[in-house]
């Protein structure tokens, strides 16, 4: 199976697990996000280009499962791959804690811009108690998905570019 097929096949199941189970144990409807998590390391280990066109493929995937604002989700995971393809050259591929911790940071950045679309678009609410309801248990579920999902994200990309050059 090619590169594109098992990265496909990968995108999908963490789709699948974000929609499907784990709305299922959600904390006030907050539940971890896959497909940030997976956009900002596929943007660490393949560069901008690439993060980029991963922001924009996630990103719709998640608009099409929240039913918010068509394309709003896939013009922040765009801007989100955009940003950590950037320092894709200046990361150890190996060293797990900066995508880890970068995940927390992309995250609040992704919630603000989120939040800053939103207030454009003429909807109201108070920062201060959103940002307690929804943006820590948020950092939360990330801070405790990012390893995992970074880890199966680096192992797959290693074990296709290993079998291509075989």
């Amino acid at each position: 199976m090619s590169y594109f097929g098992k990265m496909v096949i990968f995108v999908v199941a963490l789709y699948v697990l974000q929609t499907s189970f784990f709305p299922l144990i959600a904390y006030h409807c907050i539940s971890p996000d896959f497909m940030l998590l997976i956009t900002v390391s596929f943007a660490f280990l393949r560069g901008t280009e690439k993060g980029t066109l991963m922001g924009f493929i996630t990103g719709l995937m998640t608009d099409l499962a929240t039913g918010t604002f068509f394309g709003i989700h896939a013009f922040s995971y765009m801007l989100m791959g955009n940003l950590c393809g950037r320092f894709a050259n200046r990361v150890y591929k190996e060293q797990f804690f900066l995508p880890v911790f970068a995940s927390l940071g992309v995250t609040a950045l992704n919630y603000f811009i989120l939040a800053l679309l939103m207030v454009l678009l003429g909807y109201r609410f108070n920062p201060i108690s959103n940002v307690q309801t929804t943006l820590l248990p948020m950092l939360i579920y990330q801070l405790a998905f990012a390893y995992p999902v970074h880890y199966l994200t680096y192992k797959l990309d290693k074990n296709i570019s290993i079998n291509e050059t075989n």
